[in-house]
This record gives structure tokens, C-alpha cells and sequence, in this order.
């Protein structure tokens, strides 16, 4: 059931980020593209929930609750990221807003990013294991949370993984192609502000 639920929540995601998307840009019913996005985070507090009751009403904690809480801790992490890019194509093909800019590729700027993103995992990281150890009190058993254990050093192992090849990037920096200007480099790297991107974009949906 929790697997099937994780299934759904995924789907969910998707559904609702389209919806969400599709009556903000082309519909222009920007409150509601608004209020679609925001019911994303629900469909976590739901696999939450259910999680929690399954281990409450007796079931043997296994793979699938430790699953449910790195999927959560995931979520947590890159899922804002992940409708931010998306929202900036969407305001772009759909919107009329300039073409957001894509990730730096070369040389500090890369690493700097590369280093936000790992966040995002480290975030997850925590978000799974607290979930964990608040499993694994729950049940109260430590002969019965075994599972929950392991998957508490799957979600540190993949965090220690992916700091490494973050880490690489400020050891190694990719260079640029030789012969690209500098200033051409840092606006490649950098691409248009935040503030900038934001302004442009909310003009474009009016």
C-alpha cells in the first residue's frame, strides 16, 4: 500500500504542477495556478499521515516506510527547485517571458551551483532521518526497525556521494572554451538576476 501511495504521490506531483501551470500561463487564472501549485506539499502530508498510521495500526516496519521517508525528504529538498525551473520554461513558452537562464557550466560559478543543489540533498538527508528517528521511537522496538535503520544510511550515504562530486567541481573547475571573453564567461555563468527574471515574468503574465 505504501509503495502504490509513494506511486500516487509522485503522479500527483505531476499532475498538479501541470494543472498548475496551465491555468497560470494560458488560462491567465493566476490565483488558481497559484493555489494548484500550493497544494503540492498536501500530497506529502498525506503519504506522512498514512505512513504513520500504518505503523499505529501494527504493521511490521520494512522497505516501503523507509522508502516513504527518503521520498518525503527528497520532495523536501529539490522539490522547490524543480517547480521553479519548471514555472520559468513554462512563463517562457507560454508567458511570453524572456528564457530563463540555465545552470553556469564553467569554472567557480558551476561549482557554486553545483553546491546548492547538494543542499537540497543535504536537506533531504535530514528531513528523511528525522522521519526515521521518529519512526523507529514510535515502534519502540529496535528488533522491529532494523529496516528503518538502514534506510537512515542510505539517505546519509547518497548525501556523502553527492557532496563529493560537488566537492570535485571546487577542486577541479571545468574551464571555459578558450578564447570566450571573460565577461562573456560571467554572463554565461551568472545569466539575468533573480530580481530581474521575476520582474520579467510577472509583466509577461498580466
Amino acid at each position: 500500500m505504501i509503495v502504490a501511495l509513494i506511486a500516487a504521490c509522485e503522479i500527483g506531483f505531476w499532475v498538479l504542477l501541470a494543472l498548475g501551470l496551465t491555468a497560470r500561463y494560458l488560462l491567465k487564472w493566476r490565483r488558481t495556478g497559484l493555489a494548484l501549485l500550493l497544494c503540492e506539499p498536501l500530497l506529502e502530508v498525506v503519504l506522512l499521515v498514512v505512513t504513520a498510521i500504518d505503523l499505529r495500526n501494527g504493521a511490521q516496519p520494512d522497505w516501503t516506510h523507509g522508502l516513504a521517508a527518503l521520498y518525503i525528504g527528497c520532495t523536501v529538498g529539490h522539490g522547490h527547485r524543480t517547480v521553479k525551473w519548471l514555472d520559468g520554461h513554462a512563463a517562457h513558452r507560454l508567458g511570453g517571458a524572456p528564457k530563463p537562464p540555465g545552470p553556469p557550466r564553467h569554472g567557480l560559478a558551476r561549482a557554486r551551483h553545483e553546491t546548492r543543489v547538494w543542499l537540497g540533498t543535504l536537506l533531504g538527508a535530514v528531513v528523511a532521518t528525522v522521519l526515521l528517528q521518529l519512526a523507529i521511537r514510535y515502534v519502540g522496538d529496535a528488533s522491529r526497525t532494523t529496516s528503518l535503520e538502514a534506510w537512515r544510511h542510505i539517505a546519509w550515504r547518497a548525501a556523502v556521494i553527492h557532496g563529493l562530486v560537488t566537492l570535485a567541481y571546487w577542486i577541479w573547475p571545468k574551464k571555459a572554451p578558450a578564447g570566450e571573453p571573460e565577461a562573456g564567461r560571467a554572463a554565461r555563468a551568472e545569466g539575468i538576476t533573480r530580481g530581474e527574471h521575476v520582474m520579467r515574468t510577472e509583466r509577461a503574465t498580466r
